[in-house]
């Protein structure tokens, strides 16, 4: 019987690199692809080099597929856009979709791959996904944009087993030391520091504007308004104030922002544009989770056309429009859309 053959992302990190060694055990024929997203200067230099020799180790030919001007295109450019709006954007997920669940499908079809695999923390059963045994290192959120014509093709080593594992999975291997003591590579692969240095370079990020009460009464100055996401509580002045004040909206327009107590960040509806959902319900009960790292909470939703209303059973502090409400049915992913 002939053997399946998958293409795995392979980013020179020890995820990627224990999925390839862990794929070529369960029996597949396994080829590895770099792709060049950023231009983050020095940085391929050094992934590359690390991917290939996994590659080599592992044994697998390794592709190189420069991506850089869809990465522009598609994630790196509504990321500005997005700030530059006033919103909080989320990369990782518009990476999820068009690039490594989207033009890394495309590849996979050339290469004449069955399957397409990760380093993510995440479960599928090839209908839905579900959230990683390893609660700490699970990616789900970010996953919940991706096309559902697509999950019957991928697979993900990584959702049974814990990051510690994978880590001492490398140790053991003579050959693969390094990758279980090499630093984690950072949230968002283009951001070193803080996203106002990526910023800077496309946009004039300091511009000192007018700090609002809830009112509209001038009470302060900030230093420009792209640099503060809703609840963010530092970085601006309010005079006289004796207390700790929170952004509350962010006004792009007049260059000001909105500030008030904490409990003025309660937030008991929430709107969502750009749905993707794997099951078909148009009204239904579940969790929603408002950011990455927060617990998801009890909710009704109820969708109309392009957009859904979500009714939160408990208050939550701090929703930024830009980011993502995803929503689960326990560790089952449903979908989930863009707050607006």
């Amino acid at each position: 019987m002939e053997k399946k053959k998958v293409l795995i992302g392979m980013s020179g990190g020890v995820d990627s690199t224990v999925t390839t060694m862990l794929l070529k055990e369960q029996g597949y024929e396994v080829e590895g692809v770099y792709m060049k997203l950023h231009s983050k200067p020095g940085y391929h230099e050094i992934h590359q080099a690390r991917a290939q020799k996994a590659a080599d180790f592992a044994g697998v030919k390794l592709h190189v597929l420069d991506l850089q001007e869809q990465f522009n295109q598609n994630v790196f450019t509504p990321f500005v856009e997005t700030y530059k709006a006033g919103r909080t954007p989320n990369p990782c997920a518009l990476c999820n979709r068009t690039m490594k669940f989207g033009a890394l499908a495309d590849f996979a079809d050339e290469v004449g791959a069955d399957y397409l695999a990760t380093g993510h923390y995440i479960k599928t059963d090839g209908r839905f996904l579900y959230q990683a045994e390893d609660d700490t290192k699970d990616q789900s959120y970010f996953l919940f944009y991706v096309d559902k014509k697509i999950l019957p093709r991928l697979i993900f080593p990584l959702g049974e087993r814990k990051k510690t594992d994978i880590k001492a999975y490398a140790a053991a291997v003579e050959g693969l030391e390094s990758f279980a003591s090499q630093a984690e590579s950072s949230e968002i692969c283009f951001v070193e520091t803080t996203y106002a240095d990526v910023l800077k370079d496309y946009v004039n990020i300091d511009q000192p504007g007018e700090v609002l009460d809830r009112e509209g009464n001038v009470v302060g100055e900030h230093k420009g308004y792209m640099h503060y996401t809703i609840g963010k509580r530092k970085g601006f002045t309010v005079h006289g104030a004796h207390e700790p004040h929170f952004v509350l909206e962010i006004k792009p327009e007049t260059n000001q922002i909105v500030v008030g107590m904490k409990e003025d960040l309660e937030i008991w509806d929430v709107t969502i544009g750009n749905i993707n959902l794997f099951d078909e319900r148009s009204e239904f009960d579940t969790t929603v989770k408002l950011r990455y790292r927060t617990k998801a909470v009890p909710c009704h939703v109820t969708i109309e056309g392009e957009k859904a209303q979500i009714k939160l059973q408990e208050p939550v502090l701090g929703v930024a429009a830009g980011q993502a409400a995803v929503f689960y049915d326990g560790d089952k992913l449903i979908g989930g859309g863009w707050i607006e």
